[in-house]
């Protein structure tokens, strides 16, 4: 069932991507997917666990709240950018993420990367080091709303 969702998941992916639906192109789409799947059901059938690819309705919701984040921080950064230096105060700290599955935690690392204005320096255990334009980011991350989406994800919120 997971091979089916995944392929799924790379069709679109592929189509949103390329944006082309001539027959020569979608020939190669196709042939990439398979290509991605083969090594996909060979890696799974090497470590004996199967990568299921999260659905339904909490993937949907923290995708839309992720990309709402990033169009809003963006206008935030474009105004740090465009506006006084004083307004800067650039801030280094570690952020727990100990609510989050261990092998789900580079997830929440890079959620923290595409928000503009903060970057994940390093994941270390259930730390994540962010550098952040603005304090203010900083406290809003620990404050933990990113995490519990997260968490959320795989139904355990704290």
């Amino acid at each position: 069932m997971h091979i089916g969702k995944w392929a799924a998941v790379l069709s679109v992916f592929w189509l949103f991507l390329s944006g082309y639906l001539q027959p020569l192109l979608l020939s190669f789409g196709v042939v990439s997917v398979l290509l991605v799947l083969v090594v996909l059901k060979r890696m799974d059938a090497a470590d004996g666990q199967a990568k299921a690819i999260a659905s339904g309705h909490r993937i949907a919701r923290y995708v839309f709240w992720l990309l709402g984040e990033i169009a809003r921080s963006s206008l935030h950064v474009t105004k740090l950018v465009w506006g006084s230096s004083r307004q800067l105060s650039p801030s280094l700290a570690k952020i727990p993420a100990k609510n989050i599955p261990a092998n789900k935690r580079v997830l929440y690392a890079n959620s923290i990367t595409l928000t503009p204005g903060t970057l994940s320096v390093d994941l270390e255990g259930d730390m994540v080091t962010v550098h952040a334009l603005q304090e203010a980011s900083i406290v809003e991350l620990q404050s933990g709303e990113m995490e519990n989406r997260i968490a959320g994800l795989w139904g355990k919120q704290s």
